[in-house]
């Protein structure tokens, strides 16, 4: 069970990278637009959800990585 966990920990980092390439992606058009309802809504996705979602998961990737859920 605790080399499952582990290999969920990769998945959780490569999830975050995901999440990251997709969220800049659907964030920085709408940034960019100069309408101002488009750069409220990419201003709340760039600077606002990236940081939570992406590094929420990396750290809970980095720490199944390491052992923090192991069974003792």
């Amino acid at each position: 069970m605790n080399a499952i966990k582990r290999i969920l920990g990769i998945v959780w980092i490569l999830l975050a990278f995901a999440a990251a390439y997709f969220l800049v992606s659907f964030g920085g058009p709408k940034f960019t637009s100069g309408t101002q309802d488009g750069m409220v809504f990419g201003i709340i996705i760039l600077f606002v959800l990236l940081p939570l979602i992406v590094l929420g998961l990396l750290i809970f990737g980095y720490y199944a990585l390491v052992g923090e859920y192991d069974e003792k």
